[in-house]
């Protein structure tokens, strides 16, 4: 299983923290969430990394260095300008037949290898790590047909729907799509695959998962890692299974 974890973004909605600070470098109780994420990797079986960096790059490549206090061999690739949230993906040429990728600021319990083992099984190119999530409407919602009679009247509904985790499954042949150097987010890329009736499947999952884009979710989420401690970092296999991680940092 390799992955590559996108982390070089600005991380403007958390705001000033990141103006002069890296998000992938923002403590979640005593450790930076991308220490977080490249030690749940580790426990994973990872053993080696690409961490792609682009905003204040020298800063996580001062505190990551080599790896060693993550033990995970890290090497580092660098955009000279903002490729999108999937764009960098076209800078690296030796990337395997399937592979992980990810964000760098994603806060959960997600078992990785069982995401990977499901899109190996399900035949798709693309495999998408989602939750179900709701929201509480606080109004009466009205239904009503094209001849504006009432039809149907919910007080208060909460509506379901479902949200990517920043978490995804590539095959080599997605990559048929991108051009190096060129500017693409991944709802392009998506929604691309999906007009030309590629496969892009969905794997869903009752894991812990946080958004800590915000001030207000990263305070939450700072909380709930020290209450879920062993949930989020348990403790890492004995064996070294020679398995490899790509990591870019976005």
């Amino acid at each position: 299983m390799e992955v590559v974890i996108l982390a070089g973004g600005r991380g403007r909605r958390l705001s000033p923290y990141t103006v002069c600070f890296p998000k992938p470098l923002m403590p979640v109780g005593e450790m930076p969430i991308l220490e977080i994420v490249l030690r749940q990797l580790r426990a994973a079986g990872c053993r080696r990394a690409t961490l792609a960096v682009g905003h204040l790059a020298e800063l996580i490549k001062a505190f990551f260095g080599n790896g060693e206090r993550v033990g995970i061999d890290l090497r580092y690739s660098c955009e000279d300008e903002p490729l999108g949230t999937v764009g960098p993906l076209g800078l690296l040429d030796d990337l395997p037949e399937h592979f992980l990728v990810m964000n760098g600021d994603v806060l959960t319990t997600l078992k990785y290898d069982r995401l990977f083992s499901n899109h190996l099984e399900n035949g798709g190119e693309l495999t998408i790590a989602c939750q179900r999530r709701t929201t509480q409407v606080d109004l009466g919602v009205i239904h009503f047909d094209d001849k504006l009679e009432v039809t149907g009247y919910q007080e208060k509904p909460k509506i379901p729907y479902d949200v990517s985790m920043g978490v995804y499954v590539f095959s080599r042949s997605v990559l048929d799509t991108f051009r190096p150097g060129e500017y693409l987010d991944l709802p392009d890329l998506i929604l691309k695959l999906v007009a030309q009736g590629r496969k892009v499947k969905v794997f869903m999952s009752d894991a812990l998962w946080l958004d800590i884009g915000r001030v207000e979710d990263y305070a939450i989420a700072s909380g709930t890692f020290e209450e879920n401690r062993d949930l989020f970092l348990p403790a890492e296999p004995a064996a070294v299974t020679g398995d490899a991680a790509v990591l870019v940092a976005r």
